[in-house]
């Protein structure tokens, strides 16, 4: 095929451009792999890079999509073969070189993973960068020694792409889960992926006023997505030795904290970066996304399938909140 449609953010000056355009393959970059892609999904970062106040994309024009999933159709490289099914999150891909939202991509041979027995390329992608973060998420809180006997485990934005996969997998490996989140609508959601008990995202919020940099410890871990003032709060519950692995700043970049649990209870703030996670690690946890992590209810947090077409109008939602677990992208089949 000498031309193929992807979806094309454009920033010139004042001019800010979203669509979908044809292009040819001579527009790929270079890369190791030619993947011929099936399935993208939307996430946080995406949103933020098809608006022209995002401040995620290095360099315009972008192919964005920060997830793929496809078939290789060609390879310079020898750890991959023409029919190979493979799949690729983070990297840089729609942010610094094109990513997902194209019906062909080239990619580094380092960049990619083999899909495992037990998920399809749409599983993989229903997984994607948010799944992908949770895992990652309860790796690092497991490695700082979080175990199912430990106590609850809290999950900020519950709702969300990172928030429900953090939800549905520590309830699949045995975790007691309180989910939190703004939405009252969304408890039955909650309940099906496995959270035992559901709080309001305003518990924790501390009233006006109150500064107390100790509290009473409640979490024995918390996965956030969050960031911002009910971190803090968050770290000042946490019980000896606990730990919050932060992954995102959809609450805001700052929070007001105190030294002191860190030093009077020996909490851990975990930053989570799924981006560069290096492909041994990569390939590890995916195994277990596709066995003892998976989720019965998979399916189920999927909020819609769409086009190629149908996406630049879809992705703006995702930047207000409105979006209840993952947006498929169905690029081809």
């Amino acid at each position: 095929m000498d031309t193929f449609k992807a979806v094309v953010v454009d920033k010139q000056g004042d001019s800010f451009s979203l669509g979908l355009r044809e292009l040819s393959m001579t527009d790929l970059p270079m890369g190791d792999v030619t993947v011929r892609v099936a399935y993208s999904s939307i996430n946080y970062k995406d949103g933020l890079a098809a608006t022209p106040s995002g401040r995620v994309v290095r360099a315009y024009p972008i192919i964005p999509g920060v997830d793929l999933a496809g078939t290789v159709i060609a390879s310079a490289d020898s750890r991959w073969r023409e029919g190979d099914e493979v799949f690729a999150t983070g990297w840089g891909m729609g942010t610094d070189v094109f990513g997902g939202y194209s019906e062909y991509a080239r990619v580094s041979g380092d960049w990619l993973t083999a899909r495992p027995s037990g998920l399809s390329l749409r599983e993989a992608m229903i997984v994607g960068t948010a799944g992908f973060t949770a895992a990652l998420s309860i790796h690092r809180l497991e490695a700082s020694g979080l175990t199912v006997d430990s106590g609850k485990v809290l999950v900020l934005g519950a709702t969300g792409g990172v928030g429900s996969h953090a939800v549905a997998m520590l309830a699949r490996a045995g975790y007691e889960v309180t989910a939190s989140t703004g939405k009252a609508s969304e408890h039955a959601y909650l309940r099906s992926l496995g959270a035992k008990e559901i709080i309001g995202r305003e518990a924790l919020l501390p009233a006006e006023g109150d500064r107390k940099p100790m509290r009473s410890e409640q979490w024995a871990a918390a996965v956030d997505p969050v960031g911002g003032a009910s971190l803090a709060y968050v770290l000042s519950t946490l019980r000896y030795g606990g730990s919050v692995a932060l992954s995102g700043v959809t609450g805001g970049g700052e929070f007001p904290a105190t030294v002191y649990p860190f030093i009077l209870r020996g909490v851990n703030l975990l930053g989570i970066d799924s981006v560069y996670a290096s492909p041994q690690l990569r390939e590890q946890l995916w195994l277990r996304i596709g066995s003892d992590w998976k989720p019965p209810q998979l399916e189920a947090m999927v909020s819609s399938e769409i086009s190629l077409e149908q996406l630049p109008g879809a992705l703006p939602a995702i930047l207000s909140g409105g979006v209840r677990g993952r947006t498929i992208v169905r690029i081809s089949r």
